[in-house]
């Protein structure tokens, strides 16, 4: 199973190459935009805010390579960040254009109930919602870990492959064809987090 992880340079690179590596992957970190050109699989992790993350996409052509991978139907999973660069636009530090390959808008997670905290970090529920293969024989309310202030929307509820009771509840999972994304870090999610990655090696 071959998959390519970009470096965006806002991201732990090294924990989520461990972890797949740890599926039985041969994993190969794409320095510049035209490594993708013959990714079977990519993965694009992030941490840290919208605007930069798409400034460099954008800056080292990793957007338009992102877009035509995804146009090819080939497996694609983001990551926290890299979920949410995945929609139309984010609102974070004035706003930004997303990649647009899963129709929707990321917002500002809102305390709901008494003892919810913002940033939202550490562990909770990840409830399936339809049958993503992301998901197959995966738990249901398996607890995956988060560290975000953001969340997406996704314009169509078809794209919604999980949820997670906080904040009001939130789209932790978006599918939308071969392209994925989780809110999460499954990287840092124990096994739950590696059955997760192997299903999508096997996409």
């Amino acid at each position: 199973m071959n998959v390519t992880v970009i470096r965006t340079g806002l991201s732990n690179l090294g924990s989520m190459v461990r972890a797949l590596e740890e599926c039985g992957a041969a994993v190969r970190v794409a320095e510049k935009a035209g490594d993708l050109d013959d990714a079977a699989r990519v993965v694009l992790p992030g941490v840290g805010a919208f605007p930069e993350a798409m400034a460099r996409l954008e800056r080292d052509g990793f957007a338009d390579a992102l877009r035509e991978h995804a146009r090819r139907e080939r497996p694609l999973l983001g990551v926290c960040l890299g979920m949410q660069l995945l929609a139309d636009e984010g609102e974070e530090m004035g706003g930004a254009k997303g990649l647009g390959l899963v129709p929707g808008k990321v917002v500002a997670l809102k305390v709901a109930e008494a003892g919810e905290r913002l940033p939202h970090m550490g562990w909770n529920d990840v409830r399936p919602r339809g049958r993503s293969p992301l998901m197959r024989d995966t738990p249901d309310g398996g607890d995956f870990y988060f560290v975000h202030s953001y969340h997406f929307v996704p314009d169509d509820p078809a794209d919604i492959a999980a949820t997670t009771p906080y904040c009001g509840g939130f789209v932790s999972i978006v599918a939308r064809g071969a392209t994925f994304g989780a809110q999460f870090h499954p990287e840092k999610s124990s096994r739950a987090g590696a059955r997760l990655l192997a299903n999508f090696l096997a996409a």
